[in-house]
């Protein structure tokens, strides 16, 4: 604890010389090493405390700066060690304000009254007319929002969750504010009711109020010129800048909006980007990126989403005000001029193209193309699984993780086949075969979900549909009995049996955790009960999140019994060794597919418009020049090379087992 003294008669009298004024000079405190050399043309108001100032600041340009406190007022502040502090043109009242902070040219910097600094603002997500009001504060996570905003059927367990979120607010409840060590604020209009973490910079902000930027050393936060926002909680590692407009919104770890973005009553989860366009009450899953001016998401829940230029949703029909909404499960991509009329679903892994007024749903058909055709939405089951965007999406999330804090608020499951994924698809085969069963085989258009699907289509998804389960049975089983030298088929079914009874049933996606239906419920009911507070439901998610695998083969070995036809404990080599090979084939045909599909990148119509000025040849080595070849394109090469890998390691696996025989 700092220990402060009173001024001494030679101090004050230095502090007047220097153009210093105070209400009371017996109301500003010194720690024990304070002198007065760096303080000049200062307004002391209240009760004021302030530290040593000795260090030299380096700014860009070569520029230094000796640490101080300059051409301010100062009402109710503590001001810590090696702080700068210069041209305030009204004041600063009411803060904390921490070592090493450097504040320049800002008009006012104030609390009024007691504020929570953002924690406890209600807002009204997905749903415009309200119903769905989520309470924001400083640890908020994915799942824990999506639990908030959909289980609404259990109105104990929204009114457990919101007491403990308001419990929260009141703690953080303060007239004081706080900025943290090392923190930069230059340039800016007001900053009120608003409280700053460690390291953050804030660089020609027009205007912030009510907020919390939760930045620290390992993640700041980023404020750039322009940037308005109000009722807002900035999570670590966020960038919001060139006139960003943020209002009653949560922004979640390591998430960049930009470039004039727009953001009103929405939550962002980790690693969103928002750049140009717009967003109006959203559910902003983790990696939900918009990045052109005319894309507007409105009234939607999202995650892993890649919004086209012009993508759009309407939630009004005229009638009863904006009270629709949609739900775009993980991975959905929506293409140029795109439109969705609420309320729909849009299946996992789906391609939105064209417009679209007849609410679909196709989330049991997952990995689809929903396509215009005239007036009507085509569905085309699972052909997004031999798409090379799917597969470059699934591997590029992993390498965009800007979140550098050691403690990450949501977490995220980036896996592309998962009980999840595969019950849906398991669920679009039975979907598919029931269509041809009642409207028979020879039927040219299903009718499905207000959705048309051609007869072509609807085999080819079956059989897309098989390949994946196929691929993802096959690779749970070698996962499972990798690296092990097994002397017998007992040792063999010993290790297929699963390390615990988690898993079994219905699995679903909140919002980035991928887990058991059944356990979410199990933890739903202990929150209904008053057994968990905030921190004990995040805590209940990672580790769901930590025994993802445990629990997931728990599901696959129970898929895999029904394959087979037979428990475990009855299983013998041939019904390992004919997986082994189902899966091997499962994977080079899936690979071939998504080879083929690499290839139209470099067919002759790709070429249009390269060597505009040559023939056909210059055409070519334009092309390749800027392109490069097919074959040694880094894709492709990684497809051929995951076609040996994954072939060899099936054939270790047999040759391993086959002393069993």
């Amino acid at each position: 604890m700092t220990n402060y003294r009173p001024l001494t008669e030679k101090e004050i009298a230095t502090l007047t010389v220097y153009g210093c004024t105070a209400e009371k000079w017996t109301n500003v405190e010194v720690v024990e090493e304070f002198t007065p050399n760096f303080i000049s043309n200062v307004h002391f108001s209240g009760n004021v405390k302030l530290g040593f100032y000795r260090k030299i600041i380096d700014l860009p340009g070569g520029l230094k700066k000796h640490a101080g406190i300059n051409n301010c007022c100062l009402h109710n502040c503590s001001v810590g060690n090696d702080v700068f502090i210069d041209k305030i043109d009204n004041y600063i009242a009411n803060y904390k304000i921490d070592d090493g902070a450097y504040i320049e040219n800002v008009n006012l910097i104030l609390v009024d009254g007691e504020s929570t600094f953002g924690n406890g603002v209600k807002v009204p997500v997905m749903n415009e007319g309200g119903g769905r009001e989520i309470p924001i504060f400083d640890n908020l996570s994915a799942p824990l929002a999506y639990i908030l905003t959909l289980y609404r059927h259990r109105p104990l367990l929204i009114q457990n969750l919101q007491k403990e979120i308001d419990d929260y607010a009141k703690s953080k409840l303060s007239s004081v504010g706080y900025i943290g060590k090392n923190v930069r604020i230059v340039n800016c209009g007001s900053l009120k009711n608003v409280r700053v973490g460690d390291c953050a910079i804030i660089e020609g902000a027009s205007i912030l109020e009510n907020g919390s930027i939760n930045s620290n050393q390992f993640a700041p936060v980023i404020i750039g010129s322009g940037v308005k926002c109000n009722d807002f909680i900035l999570s670590s590692g966020v960038s919001v800048t060139d006139s960003t407009l943020v209002s009653r919104c949560f922004i979640g770890q390591g998430c960049i909006l930009g470039k004039h973005y727009s953001a009103l009553d929405s939550l962002f989860f980790s690693n969103c980007q928002g750049m140009h366009g717009e967003a109006t009450a959203i559910f902003a899953g983790p990696y939900t990126v918009s990045h052109h001016k005319s894309t507007l998401l409105i009234a939607g829940m999202f995650s892993f989403l890649n919004a086209g230029s012009g993508s759009n949703q309407s939630n009004h029909m005229y009638k009863l005000g904006p009270i629709h909404q949609g739900l775009c499960e993980r991975g959905s991509k929506t293409t140029s001029d795109s439109y969705l009329l609420w309320p729909a679903k849009i299946g996992a892994f789906t391609l939105v193209m064209g417009r679209h007024y007849k609410h679909s749903d196709t989330s049991d058909l997952p990995f689809s193309y929903l396509i215009e055709n005239a007036t009507d939405s085509f569905l085309v089951p699972g052909v997004n699984l031999r798409s090379v965007g799917t597969i470059r999406d699934a591997q590029k999330w992993p390498k965009r993780d800007n979140r550098k804090d050691m403690h990450k608020l949501d977490p995220i499951n980036f896996n592309l086949l998962s009980p999840y994924t595969i019950s849906k698809m398991m669920k679009g085969i039975d979907v598919l075969k029931n269509l041809q069963k009642i409207a028979g085989e020879t039927t040219d258009v299903y009718s499905f979900q207000n959705c048309s699907i051609k007869n072509s289509s609807l085999n080819k998804g079956i059989e897309f549909y098989t390949i994946a389960i196929n691929k993802f049975l096959g690779n749970s089983l070698i996962s499972r009995l990798k690296e092990t030298n097994f002397k017998n088929i007992d040792e063999v079914r010993a290790r297929l049996k699963p390390d615990t009874e988690k898993g079994l049933g219905e699995w679903i996606d909140l919002s980035g955790l991928i887990a058991p239906k059944i356990e979410i419920e199990k933890l739903l009911g202990d929150i209904e009960n008053n057994k968990f507070g905030l921190d004990s439901i995040q805590q209940e998610f990672e580790v769901m999140h930590n025994q993802y695998y445990n629990y997931e083969w728990t599901w696959a070995i129970s898929k895999l019994e029904q394959y087979w036809r037979k428990s475990v404990d009855e299983v013998n080599y041939e019904d390992i060794f004919n997986m082994v090979e189902l899966w091997k084939e499962s994977v080079v045909k899936l690979d071939k597919l998504i080879y083929a599909d690499a290839k139209k990148e470099f067919n002759l119509n790709a070429k249009t418009g390269f060597g505009v000025d040559g023939d056909e040849a210059q055409k070519h080595q334009d092309f390749e020049s800027v392109r490069g070849s097919f074959e040694s394109n880094p894709f492709v090469i990684e497809v051929l090379n995951h076609i040996k890998q994954k072939t060899a390691l099936g054939n270790e696996l047999i040759e391993r087992l086959e002393v069993l025989r």
